[in-house]
């Protein structure tokens, strides 16, 4: 390849392209101009190469040179990952504030991670092992809650020759040999590199028979998620889409966090990272942090940038997952992504679909999203990657192309609500137009490890709210005082399960995470109360009655009054109930 083919020949925002024929290859990562902008060949002909650049092009000129690098877009995997806030194209933001101040620079060259800090490593293999893909070879501790293995890479195996005895090594120093069945040696160090669009490859998929715990009742009990899942949560504008992905990440109980704000406003990613550097794990008492990995990649940062910045997440999440880790993955939003994609294509002069967007929108998202599954990793470990996907349709118009293309990949759909969040209701998900595909594959791990009776106890919550929907069409008709006294009761036992039981307050400390025992019984309490109602409304007596009796204002107040360990407090509850109800039919 001689330098003359490599020059500069148009630029049309982040999109440069070169005239003639070049030695480049499809997918390969260039260096772009005097200040080596980083980029990566999209499109490539006999006339035309064509290269979308992660970094303001602003100064860029024709007839600068660009440099090949012969490899992909590619992450360095190694320990410093957890704790760290990267950009989109795995540049460590608080290195580069160090380095240049406020603003990234153009051409920043900040390695990913640290190469100088060393590691208290622990060497797990002898020489004369053979080792196969995916085993583990050392393992330092990463942070005070995880432990990082490190694994042979993927296509890598063979007999160990030389291994370093236990200490401190940085990132790139070698401590394993192996040699080959080619009879080529293989260097280990405690980093490998690998293609952000490329998934990394397992031993098999496996069924989805777990749930993913979240402590929010609304998705455990109502429409709840598996381990290894993929959910999408569409709202409009102050619904609550990040509020309820921060109470997952919190809450849920993945081993890993991986936070990707993908074209957010910056106030606003500001803000998720000052709250999340501030958040206690519950399960350590200590930084949450600690697990967590945050990919900033706000709405005014390059537009290409923010296109790759949901494949890095999910890379890195690939990689602890192939440690043996649940990983769980929050993309806020994919409809920012999707935006980046359709400026990128317009630019491009390709052929737009519905409302602009490139007609491989459907097939990107779900490659996206087939990324997501439990899996038996090459090591022989169980892993799983959830992926939960925030959807900005504009105007809340669910119809519109991404939230609907991203529907057709996901078997998890929360719909957020404006008028719930408006009304205060959090988590803001509307419970007529959410649904989970997971329940009957979860129901046995239900019946199983909480109790036979929850499977029963959720259809019939879900059957009342169903029945509330009907009935709330004949009240907006004619008024909620032609209604029998049987629809009433079941009015308001409907809106106990909605303000007592799916309401939460992430601000409560006995009510932001809510354990599937305590779960089970608030269900209890309310179907308890509604089955001994029942009879009583048919003796004639008035619901006006069993509505002074103040047990319906006293259910909707047991989330905050009972504690998680306090179970033995239902007791009281359902006592409370026969005592009183039983009173009124004494009379």
């Amino acid at each position: 390849m001689t330098d003359n083919k490599n020059i500069i020949y148009g630029i049309n925002g982040p999109v440069v392209t070169i005239k003639g024929r070049t030695d480049l290859s499809m997918m390969e990562t260039v260096l772009v101009g005097e200040k080596k902008l980083v980029g990566e060949v999209i499109k490539l002909d006999e006339k035309m190469t064509t290269i979308q650049v992660y970094e303001e092009t602003t100064g860029l000129r024709p007839g600068e040179k660009i440099e090949s690098t012969g490899a992909m877009m590619s992450l360095t995997l190694g320990p410093g990952i957890l704790t760290n806030i990267f950009d989109g194209i795995q540049r460590p933001l608080l290195s580069i504030e160090r380095e240049s101040g406020a603003f990234i620079s153009k051409g920043s060259n900040v390695e990913p991670l640290d190469t100088k800090k060393e590691w208290d490593v622990i060497i797990d293999v002898k020489v004369g092992d053979e080792l196969k893909p995916g085993q583990v070879y050392a393992h330092c501790d990463e942070t005070s809650a995880i432990v990082h293995k490190m694994i042979v890479p993927p296509g890598s195996g063979g007999k160990v020759v030389e291994a370093k005895e236990d200490g401190k090594y940085t990132l790139n120093d070698v401590i394993v040999t192996l040699r080959q069945s080619n009879g080529e040696n293989r260097d280990l160090t405690l980093c490998q590199r690998w293609p952000i669009r490329v998934p990394r490859p397992v031993s098999k998929r496996m069924g989805v028979v777990r749930p993913l715990i979240t402590g929010q009742r609304v998705i455990d009990t109502v429409f709840p998620i598996a381990k290894g899942g993929a959910a999408a949560i569409p709202g409009g504008f102050g619904t609550g889409k990040t509020m309820t992905q921060h109470q997952l990440a919190k809450w849920c109980d993945a081993d890993i966090i991986i936070y990707v704000g993908c074209g957010e406003r910056g106030n606003e990613m500001t803000q998720a990272l000052t709250e999340f550097s501030e958040l206690v794990d519950p399960r350590t008492g200590k930084p949450l942090t600690d697990r967590t990995v945050l990919i900033a990649n706000t709405s005014n940062m390059p537009v290409a940038a923010r296109e790759a910045s949901i494949y890095t997440g999910i890379t890195i999440a690939e990689y602890y997952r192939d440690m043996g880790y649940h990983t769980a993955l929050m993309a806020d939003s994919t409809s920012r992504w999707a935006e980046a994609l359709r400026e990128i294509s317009g630019r491009l002069e390709e052929m737009p679909a519905d409302e602009g967007f490139p007609a491989y929108l459907p097939s990107r998202l779900s490659e996206f999203y087939e990324r997501a599954g439990y899996v038996e990793t090459l090591g022989n470990n169980e892993g799983s990657v959830t992926l939960i996907g925030a959807v900005s349709p504009q105007g809340s118009d669910f119809s519109e192309p991404v939230t609907q293309n991203t529907k057709r990949f996901t078997r998890c759909f929360w719909a957020l609500d404006k008028s719930l969040a408006y009304a205060r209701h959090y988590p803001a998900i509307n419970w007529n137009d959410s649904y989970s595909e997971y329940t009957q594959e979860l129901k046995s791990w239900y019946e199983e490890n909480v109790s036979p009776d929850f499977p029963k106890c959720r259809e019939r919550i879900r059957s009342i709210l169903l029945e509330e929907n009907e009935l709330l069409e004949i009240v907006n008709l004619v008024g909620s005082d032609m209604l029998p006294d049987d629809q009433k009761l079941t009015l308001e036992v409907a809106r106990l399960v909605r303000t007592g039981f799916l309401q939460q307050n992430a601000f409560h400390k006995e009510d932001t995470f809510v354990s599937l025992e305590k779960q089970l019984k608030m269900m209890q309490v309310i179907l308890h109360l509604y089955d001994k109602c029942t009879p009583i409304i048919a003796k004639q007596i008035p619901i006006s009655k069993i509505l002074q009796t103040g047990l319906f204002d006293k259910a909707v107040k047991m989330k905050y009054d009972i504690a998680n360990n306090e179970l033995e407090k239902f007791d009281e509850y359902i006592a409370d109930i026969d005592e009183k109800l039983g009173a009124l039919t004494a009379v």
